[in-house]
């Protein structure tokens, strides 16, 4: 008998990979985004379902859950829509911090909160989400990005303990940099001048073509998600990607702060 898993930000990037791939597998798939009227490709395949869905939204959170279990047993929730937010604090509006959290953080709680009683009635299932390298390390000028990630790594370790006891598995996929149109498409920018010299200095490492050599494509990535879905282990975080695991375990070897120079060497040199 076949799975389901619900999947949120399914428009683009891994969203769309990973709503490929357990097709592919031959799951049942409920891909949501917020605009399904423009789909084209996922709409043609037989095994997906495509319903509307902006996570900020409690009310369409609550009518998705709804249609979704309406048509059947749902097995996995893939929290996966968020975006990113990049500048110095001084140049973010307070507007632009509340979406950022309202999407990448509470969207998050909300979908769980809305399908923790479904699964705990059942006595199974796993809840997967998308968090980023980013929530184990920092980077210059990305701090309102990192708070969501970080804040959501902390609260899926604490989620753990109170939802394996109802036999429900919750479990967080870390990638490092994709291979997508993320930074064109997803990323919010604030900008403030006094910064500029040090915005420069940034953008260029970030730029640097170098870097993108370890980079994942989105179906990589994807496959990370099946793991984490299918492995059947009591395992919390699936590091994933090439330069995730390098920043990961440098890390650990070295310690926060010993970590945090280098990164400061990296970006801004002595």
């Amino acid at each position: 008998m076949s799975k389901t898993i619900f999947i949120t930000g399914a428009s683009t990037g891994l969203g769309r990979a990973t709503a490929l791939l357990f097709a592919q597998k031959g799951w049942k798939v409920i891909a949501t985004m917020r605009q399904p009227e423009n789909e084209t490709e996922l709409s043609q395949n037989s095994q997906i379902t495509l319903l509307p869905l902006d996570v900020t939204n409690p009310a369409q959170i609550q009518e998705a859950y709804e249609k979704a279990t309406a048509q059947g047993d749902v097995d996995v929730v893939f929290n996966n829509a968020g975006y990113g937010l990049a500048g110095p604090l001084e140049g973010i509006s307070d507007e632009q911090i509340q979406r950022q959290l309202n999407t990448n953080l509470l969207g998050v709680m909300r979908v769980t909160k809305t399908f923790v009683p479904y699964f705990r009635q059942r006595g199974t299932g796993l809840f997967i989400t998308t968090t980023s390298i980013g929530g184990f390390i920092a980077l210059p000028l990305n701090s309102i990005y990192h708070a969501t990630k970080w804040a959501l790594e902390g609260w899926s370790e604490s989620m753990a303990f109170e939802l394996n006891k109802f036999g429900i598995g919750i479990k967080t996929v870390s990638p490092g940099g994709i291979r997508t149109d993320f930074a064109s498409r997803s990323l919010d920018r604030g900008m403030h001048e006094a910064y500029q010299p040090f915005v420069e200095k940034v953008m260029s490492v970030f730029a640097n073509p170098e870097r993108q050599k370890n980079w994942s494509s989105a179906e990589q990535i994807a496959e990370v998600v099946y793991e984490a879905a299918t492995d059947g282990k009591d395992t919390l975080r699936y590091v994933a990607g090439n330069d995730a695991k390098a920043y990961y375990a440098q890390r650990q070897q070295v310690g926060d702060e010993n970590f945090r120079k280098a990164i400061e060497q990296m970006f801004f040199g002595n």
